[in-house]
């Protein structure tokens, strides 16, 4: 089996991350992982200086780095977005996208999305957004549901595994970690090799059957005190709100692009 992360976040690529992309792949070789897939907030800068590595790592030379994104949509939570190879989209970088024109755009340049952590915490979470209240079909819009994220409940997991069964979605499982202590505390493990996005996006529309798994540590689900909780999704919402607000020149710019590329 080739055991790897699918939600990962770097430094370089997340304000909210500590540690760095190299530093995060040896710490999953270690653990016995073939590769992980780089989901940072709305920008590709984690993967692009694994990318740009004059040399990697004689250890981390077999170690497959995946090329991937967590968006933030304007009304449906946070979203994983995996494009082709050669595939490049900057307008995943800046953030505030409908849930439904982010599928259509990403659906057309032939890659796929899925729920992150879809009964998590806040908005974040596509299960407490208005947009599925009101539209219970967006669901239909993913091609995979995460039913397993090292960073919520217990419950939360298993509703989304509920989720994923009811939808007749594949499933992954990512650790989601942002500091060192949550690296290797969750993958989704497959027969054959991976070695390219093509070989992910192959695996999950066509269903192809995965093994999932955890490890957990001391304070995997510790309760977080609710006001320093709040603090941090509030704080993040209110970040949000501003860059869809600032991005929102630059996201009318990168669409007029796409449609003069593709039209």
């Amino acid at each position: 089996m080739y055991k790897f992360d699918l939600h990962c976040h770097t430094k370089e690529g997340s304000i909210d991350a500590h540690i760095g992309v190299v530093d995060y792949a040896r710490l999953l070789k270690i653990q016995g992982y073939s590769g992980m897939l780089v989901t940072d907030h709305d920008s590709y800068k984690g993967y692009n200086a694994w990318k740009n590595l004059e040399k990697k790592p004689k250890e981390l030379e077999d170690f497959v780095v995946l090329k991937g994104i967590e968006y933030d949509t304007r009304n449906g939570g946070h979203v994983l977005v995996i494009l082709p190879d050669g595939v490049d989209c900057p307008l995943l970088e800046k953030q505030g996208l409908g849930l439904r024109k982010l599928a259509h755009i990403v659906h057309e340049m032939g890659g796929v999305i899925g729920a992150a952590h879809p009964f998590g915490y806040g908005y974040f979470a596509i299960m407490n957004t208005r947009l599925f209240r009101k539209n219970p079909d967006v669901l239909y819009l993913f091609d995979f549901i995460e039913t397993f994220n090292a960073g919520v409940r217990v419950y939360s997991n298993l509703l989304a595994k509920q989720l994923a069964a009811i939808l007749r979605k594949p499933e992954t499982c990512g650790s989601d970690a942002h500091v060192a202590e949550k690296i290797g505390t969750a993958y989704t493990a497959f027969k054959h090799p991976i070695t390219c996005n093509n070989d992910l996006i192959h695996v999950i529309r066509e269903r192809e059957k995965v093994r999932m798994g955890a490890r957990r540590t001391p304070n995997m689900y510790k309760n977080r005190n609710v006001i320093i909780k709040n603090l941090g999704i509030y704080g993040y919402w209110t970040y949000n709100k501003l860059q869809f607000v600032i991005n929102s020149l630059g996201r009318t710019i990168e669409i007029r692009k796409m449609h003069l590329r593709y039209v």
